[in-house]
């Protein structure tokens, strides 16, 4: 990189990660003030904090450094430094230690997220267990969810028009759920009543993607015994529950309050209430919950590595649960502003899905 570097800032053909140690100290006490307290530090403050003696101006000579190859940035005229995006990319990826929960912690968080064991449904559990995490990492918890985990108890088919009906999902946690069908033409009200009576049968207690399964098969063995009608409204309910992904997912934010503690100007206000509006778009939280899936351990999103929360310069930290097979069926973590104590919070939130996973796997 084509710029001064007047006491040895990065070793001779070396990239970020190989900056001396002494540009390291000075880059990660601009870092560590900035998650600490959201404001600019100076090089007279900074001159006191590091470990080895350096006078102001050296230290200005280090940042100015560090601000060309793009880690750090002068707010205005006259201020200190604060990381950029890429910056605390880098401090998060080369120079943050994150080491493991002390037991004292992690008996905090098992203790914390023990209720989550003793809800009555998935749902309640996982909200619970958001609201856990959101108190343990002062920011706003979410989860991405299936909505199939939960158990079936009944299930009903009200016509609403001659070829539109309403299907009432009813399930054993007392959740609702209605979705609109469309009927071959000529459906009597008979065939609607034993389409109900052979579905009932057969779901109490099933997942909607276990009553899919069993469903389709029953369906197969059952063809002479139903009439072609039925049959048709059958095999429309089940193509219903396959339903696209805003059917099959499910969106749960917790601790919006969080993210208007410690507000310092009104561009923070401004930067919150975009976050807010991001967060009602559910779509986009789905779909970005959803990459993790993907993944195994951690997912880290700094500001505009994520388009979805770039405006309100946002990070999310992600984890993927599982069930008792060991299948991924959900994804939680926390979203807060990029000054969130990653240290903290990227272990809280593995040891948490490791938690919710036991937990939900019986």
């Amino acid at each position: 990189m084509a710029h001064h570097d007047p006491i040895g800032l990065i070793a001779p053909h070396a990239g970020l990660a190989q900056l001396n140690e002494r540009s390291r100290d000075i880059f990660r006490q601009i870092v560590e003030s900035y998650l600490a307290t959201g404001d600019p530090v100076g090089s007279r403050n900074i001159s006191r904090l590091i470990a080895v003696p350096l006078s102001p101006a050296s230290v200005r000579n280090v940042m100015s450094d560090l601000e060309a190859l793009g880690l750090i940035y002068a707010p205005h005229t006259s201020a200190g430094r604060l990381p950029t995006e890429l910056g605390l990319r880098f401090f998060v990826d080369a120079l943050m230690q994150v080491g493991d929960l002390t037991e004292p912690e992690r008996e905090s968080i098992q203790s914390q997220l023990a209720s989550v064991g003793r809800a009555q449904s998935v749902e309640a559990a996982l909200g619970e267990a958001l609201t856990r995490l959101s108190g343990l990492t002062r920011a706003a918890a979410v989860v991405l969810t299936a909505k199939s985990n939960s158990r079936l108890k009944h299930i009903e088919f009200v016509r609403l028009e001659p070829e539109r009906a309403l299907v009432v999902l009813v399930g054993e946690d007392g959740q609702v759920e209605n979705r609109v069908l469309t009927l071959p033409p000529g459906v009597p009200s008979s065939a609607l009543t034993e389409a109900t009576n052979f579905l009932n049968a057969r779901i109490r207690g099933r997942t909607l993607a276990e009553a899919r399964l069993e469903l389709e098969t029953a369906l197969t063995q059952s063809r002479a015994e139903l009439d072609q009608l039925t049959q048709k409204v059958i095999a429309a309910g089940i193509a219903s529950w396959s339903g696209g992904d805003n059917d099959d997912r499910q969106l749960i934010v917790r601790g919006h309050a969080n993210l208007l503690e410690d507000l310092h100007a009104l561009e923070d206000l401004e930067r919150v209430k975009s976050l807010f509006d991001d967060l009602e778009t559910k779509r986009g939280v789905i779909d970005l919950l959803g990459r993790a899936e993907r993944a195994e351990g951690v997912r880290i999103f700094i500001g505009s590595e994520n388009k979805l929360f770039s405006l309100s310069g946002s990070s999310t930290i992600i984890a993927p649960y599982g069930d008792a097979a060991g299948r991924i069926v959900g994804v939680l973590g926390v979203i807060g502003p990029t000054r969130l104590n990653y240290a903290r919070v990227i272990p809280t939130v593995d040891y948490a899905a490791r938690i919710v996973s036991r937990m939900l796997g019986g």
